[in-house]
């Protein structure tokens, strides 16, 4: 689900907390130690992002917001705040060239670029996230 999300709106709230569940609190935070990635440069896009993506001229960034049941990834184009929501449940995460993560939801993508240890630890931690928070498969039984 692609949401505009520069404004302050209940319903929009209430959807993403259905999604993905209410924000850690601040002690889980700490515990984890943090929920969000750092700042993260796109390299290639859904027809839907992209779109949004070349109407400024600003580079094409974005950040990762862990939650309890899945990810908020979030970018700005035109003074706008937009956010792609994920439940861990339709999380496709893939380690493609090298230094390059692809984060998949149904038929929207987003490549991004992980050259630093702290890009590569976040998203070690966030497939470790999900899971051990995963419901149990049938082989598990």
């Amino acid at each position: 689900m692609l949401l505009n999300v520069s404004y302050s709106d209940k319903n929009i709230s209430r959807k993403i907390d259905n999604e993905v569940g209410k924000p850690f609190t601040l002690k889980e935070r700490f515990k984890m130690g943090g929920i969000g990635s750092p700042k993260l440069e796109i390299t290639a896009a859904s027809v839907e992002i992209r779109n949004l993506l070349i109407l400024d001229n600003n580079a094409n960034t974005c950040n990762i917001e862990m939650r309890p049941k899945g990810i908020i990834l979030g970018f700005r184009s035109l003074l706008e705040s937009y956010a792609l929501i994920i439940p861990y449940y339709k999380l496709t995460l893939y380690k493609g060239d090298f230094a390059v993560y692809s984060i998949y939801k149904d038929n929207y993508f987003v490549k991004v670029r992980s050259d630093t240890k702290a890009i590569q630890k976040f998203f070690k931690k966030l497939l470790d996230y999900k899971a051990d928070n995963a419901p149990t498969s049938i082989e598990d039984l």
